[in-house]
């Protein structure tokens, strides 16, 4: 079972030695905005500053990305990710992908 300590966007685990690699997992989120949440981050933007309406959402879908990745892991047997990155595309206006993406490994501590 992957931990979250476990997953990391270097190249190795410090302490840890990589004893097999299951490949390339992923997690993948399509969001669109709601007309609501819209209208209210637009309300914010007369303001200025951080429009905490899509910082949330974001961080939410980025979120769901990184447990699906886990999930995936899980699921090959790892206990650990590593190398792993985030990216997003639109889809179309106001749908936008997110993609969170790592190689999944088998690991142990170095005696």
């Amino acid at each position: 079972m992957v931990a979250h300590e476990n997953v990391t966007t270097a190249l190795e685990l410090p302490g840890m030695r990589i004893k097999r690699n299951l490949g390339v997992v992923r997690g993948i989120v399509v969001r669109s905005r709601s007309i609501v949440g819209t209208i209210g981050a637009s309300l914010q933007t007369i303001v200025g500053g951080n429009i905490s309406l899509f910082t949330r959402l974001c961080e939410k879908t980025r979120e769901d990305a990184f447990d699906l990745m886990i999930e995936h892991a899980n699921e090959l047997g790892a206990n650990a990710i590593i190398s792993a990155r985030y990216d997003a595309t639109e889809v179309m206006q106001g749908v936008t992908e997110v993609l969170a993406y790592g190689t999944a490994v088998e690991v142990e501590k170095i005696p």
